[in-house]
């Protein structure tokens, strides 16, 4: 399947998702490695996941593991990418041998320059920004504005929930604010080999070319 835009599907821990977001055309299928993390994986489960999936790109989630041990599983587990939670030093990012995303959160009260401040500070170390989760609150047109200005300016990957703050449908979000990608959120199956793909499905058809 043809999409509009780069998919990348976060916290995948079963094969069910994988296959699933993998034959919808999602691009990145990301895992949590790192211990500090909840619902981490082993490097044995993320290969056996990966062993039965192509055509993907393969990123590890990273909270407070050091740029040797990052660097150790990204070998280990044939990642092609890291999404980091935490800030990290430019010398740190400089260590790692895989390109980094770096998660971001909406903060509602911060002023619209302090937020440029916060990307452009990482611009040169990092590959992209991940707004993964948006806030309760609807945008207001403001900083709707400003978030269409950001995604010209930035390589912002913006959760799916973001249509919904903005009054949009996903298709209409990524049409008008042009993010560098969607994302959605993996899940746990109801049991193995059962799984309810209801929303993920909604999205992937809507983006659909």
């Amino acid at each position: 399947m043809s999409l509009l835009t780069s998919v990348l599907v976060r916290g995948i821990n079963n094969l069910s998702d994988a296959r699933y977001c993998a034959g919808m055309g999602a691009d990145q299928l990301s895992f949590h490695l790192d211990p500090a993390l909840p619902g981490h994986l082993t490097p044995e489960a993320v290969l056996e996941i990966s062993g039965w999936i192509s055509g993907v790109e393969l990123i590890g989630e990273f909270d407070a593991l050091p740029a040797a041990a990052i660097n150790e599983l990204a070998q280990r587990c044939n990642l092609q990418g890291v999404l980091l939670h935490r800030r990290r030093t430019p010398d740190e990012l400089a260590k790692l041998t895989v390109p980094a995303l770096k998660l971001m959160h909406w903060i509602p009260d911060m002023l619209p320059e302090d937020v440029d401040t916060r990307f452009r500070d990482q611009q040169g170390h990092v590959a992209g920004f991940v707004l993964a989760q948006a806030p309760p609150q609807p945008l207001s047109p403001k900083q709707l504005a400003h978030l269409t200005q950001q995604a010209r300016s930035f390589p912002i990957w913006l959760g799916a929930t973001f249509a919904a703050s903005t009054g949009n449908s996903v298709r209409q979000l990524v049409e008008t604010i042009r993010p560098a990608g969607i994302v959605l959120e993996g899940g746990d199956e109801i049991k193995p080999g059962l799984r309810d793909f209801s929303e993920m499905e909604a999205v992937f058809e809507a983006l659909e070319i």
